[in-house]
């Protein structure tokens, strides 16, 4: 998608001027909330681009810590656990409840020099992740875009067949004074006036369900777009005329918004296959650590007293290197990369299906497309015909030579051959909307529908 315009405010926009498609899709895209939730997710995949890249940093923890307890002491071992507090000295060989101050501080500095390529991996599927939500943001802002073009298509088509409509109701009411004229100078039944009444009520009815739908319609693109509806006029003349007669480009699948988003998302579930094959790999830190202790319980069993043991007075340090092998992690993480090579062949499936239905929906637009071509060139000679026989109706009518269901039997053909007509037209547009769909680009269509 093309970098948008800086515009001023839908509302007022639509305001003061009437609205192109281009301008449409624009505060579509501007303003329509899964686009923002999807620039958010790139947010998001941003952020966790720059956690992953965390682990190359050293880590540093600091402890400060003063109490008062105990300090009785027993020979023996304990599993590793996290409910018993540590103790250390020797066994004072007696159990008593008094208690001593204590205090600790210190810090420890624990860096992975060489990792394999593990953290250069999750490197990998961090970046993989926000190429994914990247992808998905144009997919989100192309459909956003077609969905947008599409109702502005609709608005468009339900205008002219109110259009049409409306001439239909004014050749009944055109039909209907001059029953009434022949019905008051007694040259015509009345039955006569009461069905051109009841055509002229029909066509009304008509009328009101076209211009029903235009509503929905305009309601439906001001989802989209961001404008008041009742103030929403469309500003495209050329959708009045038929398109130019050309062969649509060539479908190329690789192009599609949906293609380049699965592809990414392959990319990505590949990243992540490669990051587990690296898990199972020895790590290594160098660990530096300095500590101060204090206590104000002696060895012998007596306390200081005072506020001795506040303050730390015995200092040791330490500089090692550190190896943490997962030995009993093997299966889990063999289990894990069957798990994720399944999920790469069945995103490497998808794509493949998504390329075929891009394909079955090209070619059925473009299917669309040469039909509605033909409707469209075939409409006029109806129109003209069906104009034709009204006239003819009218005049033998008058004269006396018709009864009054030929005359509305005319004007109905004409009404809706005027309505098929105008429909054909934006039908033309509609499939080549589709075609461009299909292909991953309307921006050429959106162009050449907002030619003033």
């Amino acid at each position: 998608m093309r970098p948008l315009l800086l515009l001023l405010s839908a509302s007022t926009l639509f305001a003061q001027s009437p609205l192109t498609l281009t301008q449409a899709v624009e505060a579509a895209l501007r303003n329509y909330p899964s686009i923002r939730v999807s620039e958010e997710q790139i947010q998001a995949a941003s952020a966790g681009m720059q956690l992953a890249r965390t682990a190359y940093l050293p880590r540093i923890d600091a402890l400060a810590q003063v109490n008062r307890a105990t300090r009785n002491n027993v020979f023996g071992m304990l599993l590793p656990q996290g409910v018993i507090p540590a103790i250390s000295g020797p066994v004072l060989g007696s159990n008593n409840t008094g208690t001593a101050w204590g205090s600790a501080l210190g810090v420890l500095v624990s860096w992975e020099p060489f990792d394999f390529g593990l953290r250069r991996a999750n490197d990998a599927v961090a970046e993989a992740a926000r190429a994914q939500s990247a992808a998905a943001l144009k997919r989100t802002q192309f459909e956003v875009a077609v969905t947008t073009a599409d109702s502005y298509l609709t608005l468009a088509a339900t205008r002219e067949a109110s259009l049409a409509a409306q001439a239909g109701v004014d050749r009944a009411a055109r039909i209907l004074d001059t029953i009434r004229a022949l019905v008051n100078a007694q040259l015509r039944p009345g039955a006569d006036l009461s069905r051109a009444e009841a055509e002229l009520a029909a066509a009304r009815t008509q009328l009101i369900q076209t211009e029903q739908a235009a509503d929905v319609a305009r309601a439906t693109l001001c989802q989209f777009a961001a404008c008041d509806p009742a103030r929403t006029a469309l500003a495209a003349p050329r959708l009045r005329d038929l398109p130019p007669d050309r062969e649509p480009a060539p479908l190329n699948t690789a192009a599609a918004p949906a293609i380049a988003e699965q592809n990414a998302t392959i990319e990505q579930t590949q990243a992540q296959l490669r990051a587990l094959e690296r898990a199972y790999f020895p790590r290594f830190y160098l660990q530096g650590a300095a500590y101060a202790r204090g206590t104000s319980a002696e060895t012998n069993g007596a306390l200081l007293g005072n506020v001795n043991g506040l303050a730390p007075t015995v200092q040791n340090f330490a500089l090692g290197f550190t190896v943490n092998f997962p030995v009993m992690d093997r299966a889990a993480i063999q289990a894990r990369e069957a798990q994720q090579s399944a999920n790469l062949r069945a995103q490497t499936a998808r794509a493949q299906q998504i390329a075929l239905d891009l394909r079955a929906q090209w070619n059925r637009a473009t299917a669309t497309l040469n039909g509605a071509r033909r409707i469209a060139a075939n409409l006029p000679v109806q129109v003209a015909a069906a104009r034709s026989a009204v006239q003819q109706a009218t005049a033998r009518y008058q004269a006396g030579l018709a009864n009054i269901d030929e005359v509305t039997e005319a004007q109905r053909l004409l009404t809706q051959s005027e309505i098929d007509d105008a429909l054909a037209r934006l039908s033309v547009w509609r499939s080549l909307l589709g075609v461009a769909a299909a292909a991953g680009d309307i921006q050429p269509f959106v162009a050449e529908v907002s030619v003033q």
